[in-house]
C-alpha cells in the first residue's frame, strides 16, 4: 500500500495491540484534529499510548491521536477540523511518531480512508 503521508506502520502491521497507524514527523510538529469534535479525554493514564488525545466526533465516529509531546486541549474541549490539539513527540514510544486511530462504533478502522490526499 502506498501512504500518502510520511508513514511508518500501515494499518493492521506489526505485531502492537493497537489499530491504527503511525505517522513519521519531528518533535513539535503541530498535530490537527481530523475533523470536528469534542475532546473526551486528554491524558497519560492509557498505557501504551503516551499522551493521549481521544475526540468523539459524533454518536458513531472517535479518533485518537496519541505518543504527543505537549497536549495543546482539555476534556470537554470543542475543536474544529485542522485546529492544533497537540505537538508530535515520543512519549511512551521508542521515537518521534503520530499513532491516529480512528474508530466507528467502537471499532478499528483504516484512517487513511479518512484523511486528506497529500
Amino acid at each position: 500500500m502506498a501512504c500518502r503521508w510520511q508513514c511508518g506502520r500501515a494499518f493492521g502491521q506489526g505485531d502492537s495491540i493497537t489499530a491504527g497507524i503511525d505517522i513519521a514527523g519531528k518533535k513539535g510538529q503541530p498535530i490537527k484534529a481530523a475533523g470536528p469534535g469534542i475532546v473526551v479525554y486528554a491524558g497519560s493514564g492509557v498505557r501504551g499510548y503516551g499522551n493521549l488525545i481521544l475526540l468523539k466526533h459524533n454518536d458513531q465516529f472517535l479518533s485518537a491521536y496519541a505518543h504527543n509531546d505537549s497536549l495543546r486541549v482539555k476534556e470537554n474541549d470543542v475543536v474544529e477540523a485542522g485546529e492544533v490539539i497537540a505537538t508530535m513527540g515520543d512519549s511512551d514510544a521508542e521515537n518521534v511518531r503520530l499513532h491516529f486511530e480512528v474508530r466507528r462504533d467502537g471499532q478499528p478502522q483504516d484512517p487513511m480512508e479518512f484523511l486528506p490526499s497529500r
